[in-house]
């Protein structure tokens, strides 16, 4: 099947894939039956690969809720994107909706529509939330930020649609409970954070420490074990390379921009783990 240009990551993301793309293109086995993303973020892997059979996952109940509301009521978050301005007191109007006892009374289609909103208009296009839950990036301050993308979105909806897409928000050992020989898995995990000061940990409350990495490890041995293809990326600290040394690992690196000082955004190491050989692409 053709892939479609169009379909495309319809939001910013912390360790969002982009500019690994080229690297992880390389590693992608040439031959596979159900794809697992229990990292999905942006999905910019998912997108890039587009299967017919795949089981996506995120911790992170507002994302998972986006990509639902995109798939079954795509029109409507469209209509509702479009009421939605790029001025201050109005986004942090709309930022402080969840603290409110309401929120969680929300449909889903307006959550979705105010987390894109937020999205295209806060700072660097995070989502960060505090110790109690709350959206807490500060207004962007954008000349004209793109709130509606509606090629992207349609796109997206008909890509979740026309194919055996399954949704789930659970832990990443239980996205890979169903994973089987000729399966692939591709890991995106949050990284291990390059010094003391470089984690980022306002993704979800939960947090990831070296506990869920030596966890993931452990998952990603069972995993090759019931004959799965699967692909890892991290940064490439002592820790990761060492917890991963019997199986094959690349060097790359690959631009991140979700540092606040921006003459800290660039080039990082990162590692490709995988527990099988490559196809050769060029």
């Amino acid at each position: 099947m053709a892939k479609d240009r169009m379909v495309r990551p319809f939001l910013k993301w912390a360790g969002g894939k982009r500019q690994l793309l080229p690297e992880i293109r390389k590693c992608i086995p040439a031959n596979f039956n159900t794809y697992f993303e229990p990292f999905v973020g942006a999905g910019a892997v998912l997108f890039d690969l587009q299967p017919e059979r795949a089981v996506i996952n995120d911790i992170n109940n507002e994302l998972i809720n986006v990509y639902k509301v995109i798939r079954d009521g795509v029109e409507w978050l469209i209509d509702d994107l479009k009421q939605h301005h790029n001025e201050k007191d109005y986004f942090y109007s709309i930022r402080d909706l969840d603290r409110t006892d309401d929120y969680h009374k929300w449909q889903p289609a307006k959550k979705a529509s105010r987390i894109l909103y937020l999205n295209k208009t806060c700072y660097n296009g995070l989502f960060r939330v505090n110790k109690k839950g709350y959206f807490n990036v500060p207004f962007g301050n954008y000349r004209a930020p793109q709130i509606v993308n509606e090629k992207t979105l349609r796109a997206v909806h008909r890509y979740l649609n026309d194919n055996d897409v399954s949704l789930m928000r659970t832990d990443f050992e239980s996205a890979v409970a169903q994973a089987g020989k000729g399966d692939f898995v591709y890991f995106d995990p949050p990284y291990d954070p390059v010094s003391e000061t470089a984690s980022f940990t306002g993704y979800s409350l939960d947090g990831f420490n070296r506990d869920d990495q030596l966890r993931l490890r452990d998952v990603f041995i069972e995993l090759d074990k019931r004959g799965c293809k699967v692909l890892l990326s991290n940064s490439a600290t002592d820790f990761i390379k060492e917890i991963y040394r019997q199986f094959p690992i690349r060097l790359v690196s690959a631009g991140r921009n979700i540092n606040s000082v921006a003459t800290r955004r660039g080039k990082i190491a990162e590692v490709l783990v995988m527990n099988y050989e490559p196809p050769i692409k060029e």
